[in-house]
């Protein structure tokens, strides 16, 4: 098969491989719909995907052109990929295999929504939804096929083991998770499976605390009553979607000068994970004696144990990904020939309303049965006259030869004859 791709198809963006969480922040588009918006003006579709430890866009367009925008945008030190390099991106994405836990399955819903908002925008186009939903379909099919997601944990439970690690055990200890959201709902379930003597839940939205906390059997805060449960946690968690810190340094510093367990002789250390993208918790809280600060970057220790029990499984997910890509770059090349064959289908459809209204002309008194007929069985026709044209269309173009495509569509509505290549070379 010709891996020749005939549109242009790109990818650029900033992942935990090649920046810390201070860059990604500093990268991120608070305003989406914006982005998105501008974007269109230079690109056929757009999707952006934005999680907490990756920011990327995907274009139908140009990587040179892509570049040009984002710096425009005032970004620098992301990489680009095009063709059939983004399509493969894409695919291993999708997968779970370029996350920083391996295998995570949060990744398909995250691009599904991606999707779904560039729709809801009206920035996405055709090749582009082609692309993410194959790319959603592949990764569904190797977590199938594979054990790469056996055992999977996602970023909140991945804090929820660092937690783990740094306190030895989390038995009888009190945790706090601030957010609601899905990831807060992934510590949660993390969570309740540990024997934990409390576990408190709060978000802006108390409904939404009171449904999460409910499902885990822990118990819904109120918002203005953050700092107080923080005194009674030995860990917080906080993953909310707030586009600004929710837990400031200065109620912090006086929560701990207030000795958060008067009746213990030594001070516990608070424990505080950050997951958030962009950051829950103010980075000079990290100064405070007595507070231990981590955040996603932390992570990575628990993502290499993760990388190291699945390299077989992310090997035989490999081995698939070759032959999706193939099969990826037909798909793409095959709706590439809808321009093509509209223009076929488009001629066809003017002969064949012509030729019915010139028959129905001879028939006196035609009533709507006899006129459903005639539009019937000329359709049909119709149909069946171009399926081989279009079988040879659509085939042309899997190839990566739309050239050809388009000579045969000319010389079937135009009556031009095809030019052998000797003839080309000629002219």
């Amino acid at each position: 098969m010709n891996s020749k791709l005939l549109t242009s198809v790109a990818c650029a963006g900033l992942t935990h491989h090649e920046a810390n969480i201070e860059k990604l922040e500093e990268f991120r588009f608070s305003d989406e719909e914006q982005f998105l918006q501008d974007a269109r003006e230079h690109f056929k579709g757009v999707v952006l995907l934005q999680t907490c430890n990756r920011v990327e866009i995907f274009v139908q367009g140009e990587s040179m052109a892509l570049e040009n925008f984002l710096e425009s945008k005032g970004r620098s030190g992301f990489w680009t990929l095009e063709g059939c390099k983004a399509l493969t991106h894409l695919l291993r994405l999708a997968c779970g295999m370029d996350s920083m836990i391996v295998g995570e399955d949060q990744i398909i819903g995250q691009l599904k929504k991606a999707l779904t908002f560039a729709h809801e925008v009206g920035v996405c186009s055709q090749v582009l939804d082609l692309c993410i939903n194959k790319a959603v379909h592949t990764g569904i099919e190797v977590r199938k096929r594979t054990h790469i997601n056996n055992g999977a944990v996602s970023i909140g439970s991945a804090a929820v083991k660092l937690a783990e690690e740094l306190l030895g055990s989390l038995e009888g200890r009190h945790i706090l998770v601030v957010g609601g959201g899905e990831m807060g709902k992934l510590v949660a379930q993390a969570l309740a499976a540990k024997n934990l003597t409390a576990i408190y839940v709060t978000n802006r939205t108390f409904e939404t605390a009171k449904r999460l906390a409910e499902e885990i059997g822990g118990k819904a805060v109120m918002m203005d009553e953050l700092y107080h449960y923080i005194s009674l946690s030995d860990v917080v968690i906080s993953c909310t979607a707030a586009p600004h810190p929710v837990i400031h340094c200065e109620p912090l510093r006086e929560i701990i000068n207030r000795q958060r367990w008067p009746i213990e002789e030594v001070k516990k250390p608070l424990i505080l994970i950050d997951i958030a993208q962009p950051r829950d918790i103010e980075e000079n809280v990290s100064v405070i004696e007595g507070i231990k600060l981590f955040t996603i970057d932390d992570l990575r220790s628990v993502s290499e144990k993760n990388m190291k029990s699945r390299r077989q499984e992310a090997l035989m997910a490999e081995a698939f990904l070759i032959e999706e890509s193939k099969h990826f770059i037909t798909l793409l090349n095959r709706a590439c020939a809808n321009e093509t064959l509209g223009d076929l289908h488009t001629w066809a459809e003017s002969i064949r309303i012509r030729e019915r209204d010139k028959a129905l002309a001879r028939v006196n008194n035609a009533d709507e049965r006899i006129k459903d007929i005639f539009d019937d069985f000329s359709k049909v026709l119709m149909k069946k006259l171009l399926a081989d044209a279009t079988f040879a269309v659509r085939s042309c173009a899997e190839y990566g030869d739309l050239e050809t495509a388009d000579k045969l569509v000319l010389a079937i509505t135009r009556g031009k004859r095809p030019c052998s290549p000797r003839e080309d070379l000629e002219d």
